[in-house]
């Protein structure tokens, strides 16, 4: 098995890498069966997309703060973990944001897909699921769309439904909604195109947000599941992602 080690630039993730690599005989990324990626949930997500399309999995190993999509560190017994660890295959959300003036721009989420308000003014949006007004005006911050795998990030602390994987839903949360102020937001298939639209842009700007690339001054998104792209990620099999989401449900 060919694996290439690659780190976040802060912390202690890049010491930690230079210590896999005198321990293991690493190769470069164009090279690997499997990218060992050092670092926290930021640096995970800024790898998967950096290999988006490669075809290579991504074992993460935490060094950061929070971790929830990495392995616990340790530097011995390496290949037998990833020889006995878990696959688990994503596909990322599209969103093709159209700008106030005209200019198209698409980028890929991992995690969630977030609408946001640029000023003082509530934004104002309707929302629509393959073609259907659902909602003629969600008045307040924004709203978001999260897959199962962002589901803990943003949309969890939107206070958003927590989808296991496997469930073929997403999650579309309101951020902090006016009106309708008891709407707490749905789930839907996730084959399933949702478009917003910006009402009165000009006034009520809003930006758009795919995990880490924003796209302000937006008047109509659409996003939908990317079935053509696909990401592999791996966890030990004492700790699987799938069940780090199915505990995080009884967190108290």
């Amino acid at each position: 098995m060919k694996i290439a080690i690659i780190a976040s630039e802060f912390g202690e993730a890049a010491q930690a890498a230079q210590t896999l690599r005198n321990r293991y005989k690493a190769v470069g990324t164009k090279e690997a069966d499997v990218i060992i990626a050092l670092g926290g949930d930021g640096y995970m997500l800024q790898t998967l997309h950096a290999y988006m399309g490669r075809d290579v999995p991504i074992f993460g190993m935490n060094k950061g703060t929070v971790g929830f999509l990495m392995n616990e560190f340790n530097e011995h017994d390496l290949v037998d973990r990833l020889e006995k660890a878990e696959s688990y295959t994503l596909h990322p959300l599209r969103m093709r944001a159209t700008r106030c003036d005209g200019e198209v721009v698409e980028y890929l989420a991992v995690n969630e897909v977030s609408l946001l308000r640029e000023t003082r003014q509530a934004a104002k949006i309707r929302i629509s699921i393959d073609g259907k007004v659902r909602m003629p005006e969600l008045v307040g911050d924004g709203v978001l769309v999260a897959t199962p795998a962002g589901s803990t990030a943003y949309n969890l602390s939107a206070h958003g439904p927590i989808i296991p994987l496997g469930a073929d839903l997403l999650a579309l949360t309101p951020l902090s909604a006016f009106r309708p102020r008891r709407w707490r937001g749905a789930l839907v298939p996730h084959h399933v195109c949702i478009a917003f639209t910006i009402n009165q842009p000009q006034k009520r700007p809003v930006s758009a947000v795919a995990d880490m690339h924003e796209v302000r001054d937006v008047r109509h998104v659409v996003v939908e599941e990317a079935r053509d792209v696909s990401l592999t990620i791996m966890f030990d099999q004492e700790h699987t992602l799938a069940e780090r989401i199915f505990t995080e449900q009884f967190a108290y």
